[in-house]
């Protein structure tokens, strides 16, 4: 079956755009409502109950009161610039998804539906440039509301995401590597069992031949996202509320947005990038290859399209609820901790990553070996090394060694600190 043309492509297109963006703010409102109920089971609590059937519609009334709530806006405020960072933090988020294909091609009366809005072929190129767009948000945002505490979080947020953004970008180099492109449909292929025509595939999903990747993606999505621990630009303990610390009404509620909003569309990458996208685990049966050129491979069904598109759903709900609960779980890292971690560990490890992985795709294909599941499982097992290396430098060796003698050592330096220790008694 042939792909959509002419006018049927266009209007197919304009109702992919409003559906998407429909579903992403239902599913805004999901998540939202869903974080509550878990941070109300982590905190011993009921959480929302009262606004309808079991407090489902708590997200609604919240909704309707930031449309009712009076705006403010600050006397020393830059009035444009003020007004247009809700926006510039809210659509780089929601747009992203544009590029993220959710289920198997959809065979209708007129063609072949594609389930992307956008099939361009730099897609991990948009993903990178557009996804870069947010800091603009945070920082217009700082900037322009004329109060100290907005600015320090603005100054926060932007040195944070332009750390993790290049962080964020080594770590998708070794799937270009494997890839060979950076078309994001073609991925989901290289990870699926194909045995059809056009390029061969590794049968298996990318967080296992590409573990280190996958941790470090995890890691700079999380903080791209601004939540604990990474959340320095708005820690109330320390600047109010952040960078929106002067906003109010539906202008703030753009921010609460575009910031679930992130969530998601972070969740989904991983998906997408690690986890085979709408790929079903186990079963050759959506195996629906389409390349570059319109031309499809496979036997697109509308009930291969219903079941890709719940593996996709399910695979990013697992992610958001770590998310979640990571969020209720972890402390706030400090301000030196983050950039450390960002420019000293992340960094440093995804550079040094690109070169094993580089070195590793060379001497397999100059030893001959099929890529397939052979060669995914040779890179595993490399994986599985880098992954064992990687955390004993950053436990620096305490497990190894036992939890007595970190225990002991950390007393040890507390006591010196304080002045109560053999050495302090000795001074005295």
């Amino acid at each position: 079956m042939e792909t959509l043309t002419g006018a049927h492509f266009v209007w197919m297109t304009i109702f992919k755009v409003v559906l998407f963006f429909t579903l992403l703010m239902l599913m805004v409102g999901g998540v939202v409502m869903f974080e509550r109920k878990v941070a109300g089971f982590i905190q011993d609590r009921s959480g929302p109950n009262r606004v309808g059937p079991w407090g489902l519609l708590q997200t609604m009334a919240d909704g309707i009161k930031f449309l009712l709530k009076e705006e403010t806006y600050p006397d020393a405020a830059q009035a444009v610039f003020y007004l247009l960072a809700p926006v510039m933090a809210m659509v780089p988020a929601t747009i992203l998804f544009a590029v993220i294909p959710f289920a198997s091609p959809l065979p209708t009366g007129w063609g072949l539906v594609h389930m992307i809005v956008a099939d361009v072929p730099v897609g991990f190129l948009y993903v990178l440039a557009i996804g870069s767009f947010g800091v603009y948000g945070v920082v217009m945002a700082g900037w322009s509301s004329g109060s100290k505490y907005a600015f320090l979080g603005g100054m926060r947020g932007s040195a944070q995401m332009i750390s993790y953004e290049v962080g964020l970008a080594l770590t998708l180099v070794p799937i270009v590597l494997l890839g060979g492109g950076v078309r994001i449909p073609d991925l989901i292929s290289l990870q699926q069992g194909f045995t059809g025509q056009g390029p061969a595939t590794l049968g298996m999903w990318l967080f296992l031949p590409l573990g280190v990747s996958f941790l470090l993606f995890f890691i700079t999505g999380l903080a791209e996202t601004k939540r604990i621990p990474f959340d320095l630009p708005e820690a109330e303990a320390e600047l109010i509320a952040g960078y929106h610390t002067e906003y109010s009404a539906m202008k703030f509620g753009m921010f609460f947005l575009g910031e679930y909003a992130h969530m998601l569309t972070t969740a989904a990458l991983i998906t997408v990038f690690f986890l085979g996208g709408w790929d079903i685990p186990f079963w050759h049966g959506d195996n629906i290859r389409v390349l570059a050129d319109g031309t499809v491979i496979g036997d697109p069904t509308w009930w291969k399209t219903v079941l890709t598109f719940l593996s996709f759903t399910i695979k990013t709900s697992l992610l958001v609820t770590v998310f979640v609960w990571i969020r209720w779980t972890l402390p706030r890292f400090r301000y030196d901790q983050l950039m450390e971690l960002g420019w000293k560990f992340v960094i440093v490890a995804a550079t040094a990553y690109v070169f094993v992985v580089a070195g590793s795709v060379l001497v397999l294909d100059r030893l001959g070996v099929h890529f397939g599941l052979p060669y995914a499982a040779i890179l595993t097992g490399v994986n599985v090394v880098l992954l064992g290396l990687l955390l004993f430098v950053v436990d620096r060796g305490r497990l190894a060694r036992g939890a007595a003698y970190t225990v002991t050592r950390g007393l040890g330096r507390a006591s010196r600190r304080s002045g109560t220790g053999p050495a302090a008694a000795g001074r005295s």
